[in-house]
């Protein structure tokens, strides 16, 4: 059987999938990865999203220059979650996040509301141009 077959695939043929990162264990970002996505992950060694708003696949880092290295691929026990294992590289290794933060889980809920608990490492204007 072909692995992709494995996948449970949605209504619009994506599957979420969480960046992990392998030296720390943060969790750096969440997508969502079409089968083509996911079979270029594979084949490339580098995180290839599916952009929702774009219509597109997505090379991590094709315009900041921070892209995944992947180390791993899991599918969760339900079949329809995929796990990367990254290394986060680029120009400002580190920084996942198109903030320009180190992840994009960085705000954390604090007496009713959302509080930043994560520094912007660099400016996004600086990163997109």
């Amino acid at each position: 059987m072909d692995w992709l077959e494995e996948v449970k695939w949605d209504a619009q043929g994506l599957v979420p999938a969480i960046a992990q990162e392998a030296g720390t264990g943060d969790v750096l970002m969440f997508a969502f990865m079409n089968r083509e996505a996911l079979a270029k992950t594979a084949e490339l060694g580098e995180a290839v999203y599916f952009s929702r708003s774009r219509g597109r696949l997505w090379r991590k880092g094709e315009e900041s220059g921070h892209i995944q290295k992947v180390h791993s691929l899991r599918l969760d026990c339900d079949g329809d979650v995929v796990l990367l294992t990254v290394t986060q590289l680029g120009h400002e290794p580190g920084i996942a996040c198109h903030t320009g933060r180190h992840s994009c889980f960085f705000r954390e809920l604090d007496g009713g509301g959302w509080k930043t608990v994560a520094p912007v490492l660099k400016d996004p204007q600086s990163i997109y141009t």
